[in-house]
């Protein structure tokens, strides 16, 4: 010790032996904290090698509980077995269809899994609600008026359907020229209907094994039940719904059995409870008859191009943020574009403001408007025949249109 103290007085510190027992007191502490941290850090490594260590868990689905206190499992691996529970695991949760995890040997299930949820179904959902209200879509105010009906007030009111004593219908069925609103239509009722809303397009149902298409079906209508009240909106439902024939390549027949994996989720056995379908097409003249009949899709609700007054409150509606000069007049402009969807309306009203700003100016004249509509137009030269003229049999021809 005398020869410690030497050497502190080397260093120019004056203690005395208390402060120097303080001193060696501190560092006991200071390595006494120092072996805990190394410890869990040594715990911590020791755990991660024995989970790399450690043998997988094999998945399982419960197919029937026995008497004895046995389980009938279906391996993931393929066989089906007969296990034993762990007395760890809730026997509460082994009930048919659940998942569970088997030891290495497949003898035993050590634990219940959570519901699994496909990863695309997943996504689907649409977390942050579009921007979209009713207010903003012009000339549509019968089929906002329909789609409320049917999709609104049954989520909302369900009891007023039950004292009456009717079903309200399942779903609907939005059809119509390209552009002309329906997916704005399911955007405004995902913004303002308070209900999970899933989003999907119908070509993501087309997959490429197998049954997979069909599974996809079940497991997504499986995810609505769980977060109902929701609605489920399928756009383009013609990808995986139209007249089904008889002679087909495999990838037909594939498409089929996702067909009639939702024929039977729309109108099965299992109840749809608090759950509406919203779908949309511009080719209702292919869809199959069995998903447009009473109790699948029940209310079909044309979405066509808008009139003089809808394009008029259309281009009110775009229009309402720009500076527009005096000159503007909106009536002339609708009148102007007889046969403008409401997509090719919004386009007039970009382009004029592009005029303008090549131009530098910040406000927009009616000329502006004017070259809108012409260029909007040339671009608008070939129309389908059936969608213009019904009266032509032969689809898929394309015709020049003649503005009035």
């Amino acid at each position: 010790m005398s020869s410690e103290i030497e050497n502190l007085d080397r260093l120019d510190v004056v203690v005395n032996e208390e402060d120097y027992i303080r001193y060696l007191e501190n560092k006991i502490k200071t390595l006494e904290n120092e072996r805990k941290n190394l410890l869990l850090k040594l715990n911590y490594y020791r755990s991660e090698l024995d989970k790399l260590l450690a043998s997988p868990l094999i998945e399982a689905i419960v197919e029937n509980v026995l008497q004895d206190g046995k389980v009938v499992v279906k391996s993931s691996t393929g066989p089906t077995l007969v296990v034993t529970v762990s007395d760890s695991v809730d026997k509460s949760k082994i009930v048919p269809g659940a998942r569970v995890a088997l030891n290495q040997r497949g003898s035993t299930i050590v634990e219940v899994l959570p519901e699994y949820v496909d990863a695309l179904v997943q996504s689907m959902e649409v977390i942050e609600k579009p921007s979209v209200k009713y207010e903003d879509i012009g000339g549509l105010s019968e089929q906002i008026r329909e789609l409320r009906e049917v999709v609104e007030l049954p989520l909302k009111n369900p009891e007023l359907f039950q004292e009456v004593g009717i079903e309200p219908p399942k779903g609907v069925l939005l059809y119509g020229p390209p552009g002309c609103g329906k997916t704005m239509l399911a955007k405004a009722v995902a913004s303002e209907a308070g209900a999970t809303f899933i989003s999907i397009v119908g070509s993501e149902l087309v997959q490429k094994f197998i049954g997979e298409g069909a599974r996809i079906v079940r497991e997504l209508f499986a995810y609505a039940r769980r977060k109902a009240p929701a609605i489920i909106f399928i756009d383009e439902i013609d990808a995986i719904a139209a007249k089904r024939i008889d002679i087909g390549t495999s990838g037909e027949r594939e498409v089929q059995r996702t067909l009639m994996q939702l024929l039977a989720e729309l109108d099965g056995f299992k109840p749809l409870d608090r759950i509406k379908v919203i779908a949309a097409t511009n080719r209702i003249d292919i869809l199959d008859p069995a998903i447009l009949r009473p109790g699948r899709l029940d209310r079909l609700i044309e979405v066509p191009l808008p009139d003089l007054n809808g394009r008029l409150e259309i281009l009110r509606i775009h229009t309402r943020r720009m500076k527009l000069d005096s000159d503007v007049d909106l009536k002339a402009i609708a009148k102007a574009t007889q046969g403008f969807s409401g997509a090719e309306l919004k386009a007039v009203v970009t382009e004029a403001g592009y005029n303008a700003i090549r131009e530098n100016r910040k406000v927009v004249s009616m000329s502006d408007f004017q070259r809108a509509v012409e260029k909007v137009k040339s671009k608008k030269q070939y129309r389908r025949v059936d969608e213009f003229s019904p009266e032509v049999k032969d689809k898929g021809e394309y015709v020049k249109y003649v503005y009035q």
